[in-house]
């Protein structure tokens, strides 16, 4: 099942093309600080503005990469219940260990149109689908007694991305939920509490620049060694918000572009962060470092 650190990936461009030497040397610095898993062309890769090409070659660069070294899983979702089944179709053709689903939207489906929706999804494939939940972006919340049907309908449903910024929501889908069934965070500052209430892992978008840090992070406390997951996530807490100042992934991508990993290059409608709020990242990410 899930569980551990995974680290939603970002899509590295350059002059408006996948930059691939860029994207190796990201997916072999985070396998190096043993993450257990990543995501290709999740939102935070820019999966809405990837074509259906370069998507399915983010996908099949990723895995040749990893080479069996760490879990892959492969962002699927979309508003069109066609289009997610076609994706995860490819995805799992080429390979991957599962699909991450996020929920539809814009078209803002009832309970019962998002159970029908993952439901179809996952009864196209034989992946292990982990569902994503992210309200403040997709306008609409998987409720927990939807998570819970979906899973009882469909077996391979098997984990959930929880991004809906509520630890009380983790402790919900603990009690309807069997124990197989696993939680992630979805918010790196949120990490300690949820795991905490019963989640088991995270998706991350820190651990881009952090890995080492993120996957001690969560091991910590889920060995038991809570204090220094504590000590971690203080340590941590200012460079978790400035991370997300301006929409995800600019900022992430503009810390990895000062470590000279990547250009910062996002995709329209996404645009460079403003000087104010680059100066505000740096110095957080310079108080980080002197610690």
């Amino acid at each position: 099942m899930f569980r551990g650190t995974f680290t939603a990936l970002v899509t590295p461009f350059r002059e408006g093309a996948v930059d691939y030497t860029a994207l190796k040397g990201l997916i072999e610095s985070q396998i190096a600080a043993g993450i257990d898993g990543i995501v290709a062309v999740g939102t935070t890769g820019e999966s809405p503005t990837l074509t259906h090409d370069e998507r399915k070659e983010v996908i099949r660069f990723s895995i040749q990469t990893a080479n069996k070294r760490c879990l892959v899983l492969a962002g699927t979702g979309s508003y069109s219940t066609r289009e997610a089944i076609s994706a995860t179709e490819q995805a799992e053709k080429m390979g991957v260990d599962g699909a991450l689903v996020v929920a539809p939207y814009y078209n803002k489906p009832t309970q019962e149109g998002l159970f029908r929706h993952f439901s179809a999804i996952a009864k196209s494939t034989n992946l292990r689908i982990m569902l994503y939940n992210i309200p403040g972006r997709c306008g609409v919340d998987i409720g927990a007694e939807t998570v819970a049907r979906i899973q009882s309908d469909c077996p391979n449903v098997v984990s959930i991305k929880e991004a809906g910024g509520n630890v009380d929501r983790v402790s919900e889908l603990r009690a309807r939920l069997p124990d197989a069934f696993t939680i992630l965070s979805g918010d790196d500052g949120l990490t300690l509490p949820f795991l905490a209430a019963g989640a088991v892992g995270l998706v991350s978008v820190a651990s881009n620049l952090l890995p080492a840090e993120m996957c001690e992070l969560v091991r910590s406390v889920t060995n038991g060694h809570v204090k220094r997951g504590e000590e971690l996530h203080r340590k941590l807490y200012w460079l978790f918000k400035d991370l997300f100042i301006e929409p995800n992934p600019v900022p992430i991508k503009t810390v990895l572009s000062w470590r000279g990993n990547m250009s910062a290059e996002v995709r329209l409608p996404l645009c460079e962060m403003s000087s104010a709020n680059q100066a505000r990242l740096r110095k957080t990410l310079e108080e980080f470092e002197g610690e």
